[in-house]
């Protein structure tokens, strides 16, 4: 059943219902590599370089939805380039 409520996290959510995955309220390394069809070593490389934003919770690195958002957010390019 689809709500009526308009997204929270807009371009997450979009990606989500594309995947079929569902909100979760954190996501791992592993989460976020299967969500950008991606190794889990490229996304340690984001967070190293500071481009993609994390949370050290529970001794690794955690994704809050607002963070991929976020990502998101920052990751257009420049059609101009």
């Amino acid at each position: 059943m689809e709500s009526n409520h308009p997204p929270v996290y807009p371009l997450l959510e979009a990606m989500l219902r594309i995947k079929g995955a569902p909100l979760k309220a954190m996501y791992t390394n592993r989460d976020v590599a299967a969500l950008f069809e991606t190794s889990i070593r490229t996304i340690q490389y984001r967070i190293a370089e500071g481009t993609l934003p994390s949370r050290n919770l529970i001794g690794r690195a955690r994704f809050l939805p607002c963070d991929l958002e976020t990502f998101l957010e920052n990751s257009a390019r420049d059609s101009r380039v």
